[in-house]
């Protein structure tokens, strides 16, 4: 037997004599216990204190050694808008069951309904948070899981409400099944890597339903961003892979399903932009594989906003937008290939499936009304068709390169 295989088989006997010996403390407002501090202070580690149904008003709980916490039938844990109300400082702790309520707010302190500080192996899930300045927020900690829980606040403002779950310096964390509205950005995650966000619904928040920045080789999968001040931004990172989400009718003069801005050596894979002003916004971002997306009636499909290189684009539906490529460079490094674009109106004489002309998706107008919003009033008129058709046939103002010589002539399934 290996050195490592004894320290495996040592530590599940540890833990089978911490099950052992480990206990049930029952907190009920008739109880001899009645708070969950007290329970706290009285518990041994990994001992399951068990909170009955009833409104406990209790903030400042601090949670210093690996226990569960299982709220039975939702019992209500009311900060009375005093402050922090639960903070994990210990591993291998889990809450389970709680609803939250009235977080403190304030202008110098990130008061939160949950806070978990440099803490591994954490739990926490089936929670509901109403009332609140930040929800859930994770701080130096790692292998932590936030499931099942539903958050939400009553912001109106940006600079006077907090985030749903926000993540800081925090890694191989698993985020699903979330609800989250009506707070700032609904999931912020700033220097975490090797996280999973994966079938959250994000919606009605004031700026973003997801925003991370300077976080490298996430996954987010399969979530909703609905009606939020702007779908998604993802910022100053690497190896991001975005696979199947919805961005859907984020309306605004500043809004988007997706901003990226600086970001290399990711994948958008499979995702629906729908009924966003602009479905995505990129600045400075290299060597993406943008495949098998839908871009569905949104107001721009994608602008292109300038040092963008060696991005790849196959494979997608663009319908009926507006404008489906922006451009604001006469520069193109970037491949697009094999898509159905709507607004295509070539042939297909062999009847293989690929126009026989290439399509060129930048129109002169989008070009004019990144320049002159106040154009966008023209759009439809025949005036703008002529100078469309004008810059196609001998290109100024846009990449005379930029064609897709393979267009697909019906929608793609996959």
């Amino acid at each position: 037997m290996n050195r490592t295989s004894k320290h495996i088989i040592l530590f599940f006997f540890v833990l089978l004599g911490y099950s052992a010996f480990s206990q049930t403390i029952s907190v009920c407002e008739n109880c001899e216990i009645s708070s969950l501090k007290k329970a706290i202070s009285l518990a041994k580690d990994f001992d399951t204190i068990i909170l009955k149904k009833g409104t406990y008003k209790e903030h400042t709980i601090i949670v210093d050694k690996p226990l569960t916490i299982i709220g039975k039938n939702h019992p209500v844990i009311d900060g009375e808008l005093k402050g922090e109300i639960i903070t994990i400082i210990a591993d291998n702790v889990t809450i389970d069951g709680l609803f939250i309520i009235n977080v403190g707010t304030s202008y110098t302190e990130d008061y939160a309904a949950i806070r978990v500080r440099k803490s591994k192996h954490f739990v926490i899930q089936n929670v509901v948070l109403e009332k609140l300045f930040f929800g859930i927020y994770i701080e130096k900690s790692s292998y932590g899981k936030v499931f099942h829980n539903k958050i939400i606040g009553n912001a109106i403002d940006e600079y006077n409400s907090g985030n749903g779950i926000q993540l800081w310096y925090s890694n191989h964390i698993q985020i699903e099944h979330n609800y989250i509205a009506h707070v700032r950005d609904g999931i912020y995650l700033e220097f975490s890597d090797d996280c999973l966000i994966k079938n959250n619904m994000t919606v009605n928040n004031v700026r973003y339903g997801l925003h991370f920045m300077f976080s490298n080789d996430d996954i987010y999968q399969d979530n909703t961003f609905k009606n939020n001040g702007a779908g998604v931004a993802v910022m100053f990172s690497k190896k991001i892979k975005m696979i199947n989400n919805t961005f859907q009718e984020n309306w605004g003069t500043a809004a988007y399903g997706m901003l990226l801005k600086e970001i290399n050596d990711a994948e958008i894979i499979g995702n629906t932009f729908e009924e966003n002003t602009i479905g995505i916004n990129i600045e400075g971002s290299n060597r993406i594989v943008y495949k098998n997306n839908n871009f569905i009636n949104n107001g721009w499909a994608i602008k292109v906003r300038g040092a963008c290189y060696s991005n790849r684009f196959i494979a997608n539906n663009f319908l009926y937008n507006s404008f489906d490529i922006s451009y604001n460079s006469r520069v193109n490094d970037n491949v697009f290939d094999k898509n159905y674009w709507s607004n295509y109106t070539g042939y297909d004489l062999d009847k293989d499936g690929i126009g026989d002309i290439p399509y060129r998706p930048v129109k002169l107008f989008s070009y004019i009304v990144n320049r002159t919003p106040e154009t966008i009033i023209l759009l439809r008129s025949l005036f703008i068709d002529l100078i469309d058709f004008s810059e196609k046939v001998s290109p100024v103002f846009t990449p005379d390169n930029l064609f897709d010589n393979h267009p697909v002539t019906k929608r793609i399934t996959w």
